[in-house]
């Protein structure tokens, strides 16, 4: 029996269509020290460049998944509109169950879908921006298949995000039907640059509409060729 869906107060108050964002974050110990200080001043960067994007603040939706511990994986908070989204400190420690974050992301998409659908509020695909330093520690080819699946019937699209030399490009490339062409290497610790990318491309998809293409920025002032 299908549970019935609990209304949500923010989108019968603001009916603008959205674009849904999750953000499955790596929080493993190998993220310790600088590259976690700069994670997170690019949140920061992130929630006041969308803030301050008229369109932007009412129609970007976000979610953040972070997955480390002892190969475990939390949602941060629950899904917000740009405009209430108030970016959080996170910390690094232990392992990297990336197969985990990822189906918990995917659950999460399919219910805010169907929010939306309940509240009829239009949306444009959502994103999932998987970013991760290592291999998976966890049982994650179930989810790496799901995942393509999704994204081969446009049911959301996935962005890999390869960070330091310890993320291997062939595996990120996995959880996405595009394959290793899809992933991105960042450029050292460019999470600043990376975030003004991201804040950037959310207010160019957050002005399609449902169904259409956009043209996105060029990541070229932060990635590098995947090792």
């Amino acid at each position: 029996m299908n549970q019935p869906v609990i209304p949500d107060v923010a989108l019968v108050d603001n009916t603008e269509q959205r674009t849904p964002l999750v953000l499955v974050l790596d929080c493993s110990g190998s993220m310790a020290g600088a590259p976690m200080d700069q994670l997170n001043a690019g949140l920061k960067l992130l929630e006041e460049e969308l803030k301050a994007d008229a369109i932007a603040a009412k129609r970007v939706r976000l979610l953040l998944v972070e997955f480390g511990g002892n190969d475990g994986v939390s949602v941060v908070g629950d899904w917000q509109d740009a405009m209430d989204f108030t970016a959080p400190v996170l910390e690094a420690n232990g392992t990297t169950p990336t197969g985990q974050a990822v189906e918990l992301a995917l659950d999460k998409i399919e219910e805010q879908k169907l929010q939306f659908k309940s509240a009829g509020v239009a949306y444009t695909r959502p994103w999932l921006f998987l970013m991760s330093d290592g291999n998976p520690t966890d049982a994650w080819q179930q989810a790496a298949d799901r995942c393509r699946q999704a994204e081969g019937a446009n049911k959301v699209a996935v962005f890999p995000l390869a960070v330091g030399a310890g993320a291997d490009a062939a595996t990120m490339g996995e959880f996405s039907s595009k394959g290793v062409a899809a992933v991105k290497q960042l450029d050292g610790l460019k999470f600043r640059e990376l975030f003004l990318w991201l804040s950037a491309s959310m207010k160019v998809v957050s002005q399609a509409r449902p169904g259409g293409q956009a043209q996105l920025p060029s990541a070229d002032t932060w990635s590098a060729a995947p090792t």
